[in-house]
């Protein structure tokens, strides 16, 4: 890692994560794949000024599909990591606000 924010790649907005962030003020985001629990805490504390209770990690596999024409052909999506961030309840992240 060379900078904080090179930790934090994008929000994944989802119907799932727009429920978690709308009830359970968690917010999730793919991140690096050398990222640490602490990387993602000090991270998005600075970058959002919140406060961090608790964060998530995890490996989401890839994955692999067929094409509708050809069968044997198969196309590969890539792998990642994304995190669960779980805020204080007064705190809230903007950038996933306005869906509701």
């Amino acid at each position: 890692m060379t900078t904080i924010y090179d930790v934090l790649r994008r929000p994944l907005v989802t119907e799932k994560t727009n429920y978690q962030s709308n009830r359970l003020h968690q917010y999730v985001f793919e991140v690096a794949p050398n990222a640490t629990r602490t990387e993602v805490k000090d991270a998005v504390e600075l970058i959002f000024k919140v406060t961090v209770l608790r964060v998530n990690m995890i490996h989401v596999p890839a994955k692999r599909a067929r094409k509708a024409r050809s069968r044997r052909v198969t196309v590969r999506t890539p792998g990642y990591k994304k995190a669960i961030v779980t805020l204080a309840p007064e705190d809230r992240i903007p950038i996933f606000e306005g869906v509701e």
